[in-house]
């Protein structure tokens, strides 16, 4: 007598990661996962700057080792931190959010102004599937030596190739071409950036 295997049902962080829609506000596993974070964010944005504990929170959130010549500065804010991976020598200034329930890929030397969001997060257009709190997240990557602006938004599935610069206060809906300059709302290709 032949036993059926009983199919293995993903957990909601195993459909997180694959980009599939998932419960984000009700699975208390990826809730209570948030709000550790939460008190990780409020340790490293209530630290006295560059101090031992500092850091320590940063490695927390990150991970150890932290990226070579990396300089972030207080507040920020991450969902999940281990999904936000940054570079070698990048910067990112005052009051960024990494909203990472897909992975945040900042390549080496980004150059990140402040008040910037990096939204991986979608919801559905139907207000019931919203309000049972299912959402889906999608990467973002930035390439190596980019400028984020201030105050720029880049939306979940957006890639931005290398070398390029986004204007402050640009929209980023979709993806933009290495070495280019984009601005607006949303964001367009406005020129090549020639090196």
């Amino acid at each position: 007598m032949s036993v059926t295997p009983i199919p293995h049902r993903p957990s909601q962080r195993e459909l997180m990661a694959a980009g599939s829609w998932y419960d984000a506000n009700f699975d208390a596993d990826l809730v209570a996962e948030r709000r550790r974070m939460e008190g990780l964010c409020h340790r490293f944005n209530s630290a006295v700057p560059h101090s031992d504990d500092q850091v320590a929170a940063l490695r927390a959130i990150l991970g150890d080792p932290l990226p070579e010549g990396l300089e972030l500065l207080a507040p920020v804010w991450f969902d999940y931190g281990g999904n936000t991976h940054l570079g070698t020598g990048c910067f990112v200034n005052h009051g960024c959010y990494f909203m990472d329930g897909a992975p945040i890929d900042v390549g080496d030397h980004a150059f990140i102004g402040p008040g910037c969001k990096f939204c991986t997060a979608t919801h559905p257009l139907d207000a019931s599937r919203r309000n049972a709190g299912i959402e889906r997240a999608l990467p973002i990557s930035i390439g190596r030596d980019c400028w984020i602006g201030a105050s720029v938004t880049i939306l979940a599935g957006v890639t931005i190739g290398a070398g390029c610069v986004i204007a402050a206060g640009s929209v980023v809906t979709a993806d933009v071409p290495p070495r280019s300059l984009a601005a607006g709302v949303p964001a367009t290709v406005r020129k090549s950036i020639v090196q």
